[in-house]
């Protein structure tokens, strides 16, 4: 569907599993080369059949271990890429960590791990990106996994809304900064998905029933769902898209409380 990103090269963080990896996936399908990131050993399994999966649909790909949170290993990442392949040209800021915790029972600990992954991870890797893109005189892309709570509050989860809410401003910041280059820079937004993480919350049927009430589609939505919307977004169909969120969420954000009421 989109011949334009084929052979791009294109990096995604936390692509072992969930959201990521599904963005791995739709990628490879375009016979993209792709970059595929993971922080830990247990996600190697994994790793490997979507290398596998990449390698049959015409793509091409490496994985490189690196830990968003740490400047040195964000940096080797996007430079393992630069050696592999030549260049770089979609950078997908998508690693991200959430655990529920009442806010006066939470450690400075737990406030900066979330917030070290969550936005200084996505800063850490934009500001690599866009050296290289300056560098190579490119217009580049650069997609960031946000969420709905990058707007709506989220009780027990005051780190993780605080990071979205901080990586919206960071992106269109970096956005108006940067779109005089042609660099391209927006967030995607997923509200409730399945993932491999979610999949047992989601089949409790009184937390399914729960989630349905927020959503106007009433219809949970799937990883491949989001990954659709960052192929739109790295490709040409959004050449003209700049700093925006792109909230894949079933109408999650329209206030569907109001759906019932008669105002």
């Amino acid at each position: 569907m989109f011949s334009e990103l084929e052979n791009k090269v294109v990096v995604i963080t936390g692509s072992g599993s969930g959201i990521g990896k599904a963005m791995a996936e739709v990628f490879g399908k375009e016979k993209a080369k792709v970059v595929l990131n993971y922080r830990s050993e247990s996600h190697m399994k994994e790793l490997d059949a979507l290398q596998e999966t990449i390698q049959k649909s015409g793509g091409d790909s490496i994985t490189v271990q690196a830990d968003v949170s740490v400047e040195e290993d964000v940096k080797r990442l996007v430079e393992t890429a630069v050696k592999e392949f030549g260049t770089i040209d979609i950078m997908i800021n998508n690693a991200g960590f959430e655990k529920a915790t009442p806010s006066h029972e939470m450690s400075m600990a737990e406030w900066q791990k979330v917030l070290d992954i969550n936005l200084t991870g996505a800063f850490i890797g934009s500001r690599e990106a866009v050296k290289q893109f300056l560098k190579e005189d490119k217009k580049g892309i650069i997609i960031n996994t946000s969420s709905v709570h990058d707007t709506i509050p989220w009780p027990n989860y005051v780190n993780y809304a605080a990071s979205k809410g901080g990586l919206k401003l960071m992106m269109e910041t970096m956005s108006m900064e940067y779109a005089q280059h042609g660099i391209r820079i927006n967030n995607i937004s997923p509200g409730a998905v399945v993932t491999e993480h979610t999949k047992e919350k989601f089949s409790d049927p009184k937390t399914r029933a729960e989630t349905l009430e927020m959503i106007p589609a009433r219809e949970i939505g799937d990883a491949k769902d989001v990954a659709n919307g960052a192929l739109f977004l790295a490709s040409n169909l959004a050449s003209y898209v700049h700093g925006t969120t792109l909230y894949v969420d079933g109408g999650m954000m329209n206030y569907p409380a109001f759906m019932g009421g008669k105002g």
